[in-house]
């Protein structure tokens, strides 16, 4: 039997071995990824995911935590499996940061790093689309 601890480790694992390897493959679910987490640092005007998640208050944390899971098993339900995938992402990274294991913690600074470079090719994206008159 395992534990949440070795659980949430080997999810961590498979979400980044995922990221790395098929992301370039799959440009609708990392613009799904890059729109939503800048949404959020939006709302919350911080500059970066890494500071969004160092600024989160434990409640907004655990709130967040919650929205995501409702929101994903909606996604999920609806058969919307890249949305489903981006709040699984950004789930998983919020709750890396709260992590002990070091092998996790190194993860999530990779993490934060290719959150970060979604983001910036949201805004990229965003900022190329011809805005209506």
């Amino acid at each position: 039997m395992t534990t949440k601890e070795e659980d949430f480790k080997d999810r961590f694992v498979a979400v980044l071995q995922d990221l790395r390897s098929n992301g370039g493959k799959d440009p609708e679910a990392m613009f799904l990824i890059g729109s939503l987490a800048a949404r959020l640092l939006d709302r919350a005007k911080q500059p970066t995911w890494a500071a969004y998640k160092a600024a989160m208050a434990p409640e907004a944390y655990s709130k967040l935590l919650s929205d995501f899971q409702k929101q994903g098993n909606g996604f999920h339900r609806e058969g919307k499996d890249k949305h489903a995938y981006a709040v699984q992402v950004l789930a998983i990274s919020l709750i890396a940061r709260t992590q002990q294991d070091p092998e996790i913690r190194a993860g999530n600074g990779l993490l934060d790093e290719m959150l970060g470079f979604l983001i910036a090719a949201y805004r990229k994206a965003e900022a190329m689309t011809p805005k209506p008159h």
